[in-house]
């Protein structure tokens, strides 16, 4: 059984593209993160005093994350410019911490020791896959025992871990996604990332598909499989705090192919309400009829699924069912319903 997530939020500044030794086959970052400029000391300070003046703004719930690049990887003077100007938030006490991602190969003893002197908390790591032919084949320019080396490594630090990993990449299948997930797990992450890939123009990937090299999975495809991605962390513990990528003018305009939906977690969370809902039906009423299936209230938007597709596939397979919220049930299981002939 899982326990209820903490809440949490980032106040995000990108590098895009700063510190990556390597272009990777599916990697447009300015497209991704839509930033162009690198920031500097001074855009540091105005994102989070300006995340600090919302009226919803937590200071323990908070922590200011470097995304984009390769964070330890970049100039050394450039990336304590950028943590001094951090940190000045940690020692008044506004915000919890400092989250900062990165590549596997650009983590050592040293640079842990500068980032925990900066009130660094939680380091992510782009693991992507843990299969080393895929890696290769998408010019990652590391390994999975690089992965494995520097989780170990941050957690001897006593960092939070995060892990983040891609379905559908060149040269990977559904196997080999489900692999990854295993070999992360056994890691023991605080947090997980899972990006279904997208192919954006201006990359590897984007001509791969053209030249029918690589044939991107949809994402109907990629939901099914990361539902049940989403489904093994939650068993395991782990928080999954970024299931799909970010829904943006800049990703939609250039995306040429791939897993993109701009709800794509409440699509994998549907489908696994859909799942939970047919698997008590089958035991407890395989000959059909109508139903009441009750979930906690904010969940009935994924209980019934995107223009109510779970409640049209349960009716084609004998289940008539109605959904209603009921607080009453809510526990510290993500997912919970309470089935009733009506």
């Amino acid at each position: 059984m899982t326990q209820k997530a903490k809440r949490h939020s980032n106040i995000s500044i990108f590098i895009p593209h700063n510190g990556c030794p390597h272009q990777c086959a599916f990697c447009n970052q300015r497209t991704i993160s839509g930033a162009i400029s690198q920031p500097d000391a001074d855009d540091v300070r105005l994102a989070v005093n300006t995340a600090i003046a919302s009226p919803r703004f937590i200071a323990e719930e908070s922590e200011i994350a470097f995304f984009g690049g390769s964070f330890t990887a970049i100039a050394r003077d450039y990336m304590l410019e950028l943590l001094e100007a951090a940190n000045e938030f940690i020692v008044d006490g506004k915000v919890s911490g400092i989250r900062v991602s990165t590549r596997p190969d650009a983590i050592d003893d040293e640079v842990l020791r500068i980032l925990k002197k900066y009130g660094v908390t939680s380091i992510e790591l782009g693991a992507q896959s843990m299969r080393d032919e895929v890696l290769s084949m998408n010019r990652r320019g590391h390994t999975a025992l690089d992965v494995v080396n520097a989780s170990q490594l941050i957690k001897k630090y006593s960092f939070s871990l995060g892990l983040q990993m891609m379905t559908g990449l060149y040269g990977d299948d559904n196997h080999g996604a489900r692999y990854t997930a295993r070999q992360l797990a056994a890691l023991r992450p605080d947090t997980v990332r899972i990006y279904p890939t997208v192919v954006l123009e201006g990359t590897e990937l984007a001509e791969k598909m053209r030249s029918g090299e690589y044939t991107p999975q949809g994402y109907e495809d990629a939901a099914r499989l990361c539902a049940g991605l989403l489904r093994y962390f939650e068993q395991r513990g782990i928080n999954v705090i970024k299931l799909g990528l970010h829904a943006s003018e800049g990703v939609e305009g250039s995306m040429v192919g791939g897993a993109y939906h701009p709800a794509f977690r409440e699509l994998c969370e549907g489908i696994l309400y859909y799942r939970l809902m047919k698997e008590e039906l089958s035991e407890q009423y395989p000959d059909g009829g109508d139903f009441v299936a009750y979930v906690p209230t904010q969940d009935i938007s994924k209980a019934v699924g995107q223009k109510k597709r779970n409640l049209f596939q349960l009716a084609e397979e004998g289940w008539h069912v109605v959904v209603k919220g009921d607080d009453g049930i809510e526990g510290t299981e993500r997912r919970r319903c309470k089935i009733r002939r009506l």
